[in-house]
């Protein structure tokens, strides 16, 4: 998260300088119909608008779903704990893609055995958090009760990094 607010509606109060100062009445004359000048009145009012109709909410026919709840555990958040794993196409791991060939002449995933081979213990990437490893059906509730202005630095939520 930025550590120094950005203008959104409200510009900061003009510095007095020769060159490349704001000239707001300009900036109103030219942009006139921009919603910066005809829909909003305050910050504020612009920060509510985005944490009701983007990060609470239901987003209705877009981008190719019929619609999108941003609440991540009304979506069924996956439990990694639950995927079944083996051969015939499942994963070697809920983490891990069966890397096993079906066979000389097929190329068909059900024709997969089971992974035989060591899967390698996972190291802790940077931001990783509490090491990748754990379920998307763990993390959700946390991550869905953040707000605007509400964000930790390097984290994603409270307690993701394995700290208290």
């Amino acid at each position: 998260m930025a550590e120094q607010p950005q203008t959104i509606v409200q510009p900061a109060a003009p510095v007095d300088k020769p060159y490349g100062a704001r000239n707001e009445s300009n900036l109103q004359s030219i942009f006139g119909s921009s919603p910066l000048y005809t829909d909003y009145n305050s910050d504020e009012e612009v920060k509510a608008l985005y944490q009701d109709t983007v990060l609470d909410s239901t987003v209705e026919a877009g981008l190719g779903f019929a619609n999108f709840n941003t609440e991540y555990t009304a979506n069924g958040a996956p439990n990694l704990d639950e995927v079944e794993t083996g051969g015939a196409g499942k994963p070697a791991t809920p983490y891990t893609p069966n890397p096993s060939s079906p066979g000389p002449g097929s190329t068909s995933a059900a024709d997969q055995p089971e992974f035989a081979g060591t899967i390698p213990d996972s190291a802790p990437e940077f931001g990783s958090g509490l090491g990748g490893l754990v379920s998307p059906s763990t993390t959700s509730a946390e991550i869905e009760k953040q707000t605007l202005g509400g964000y930790i630095s390097k984290k994603s939520y409270a307690g993701s990094d394995g700290q208290t």
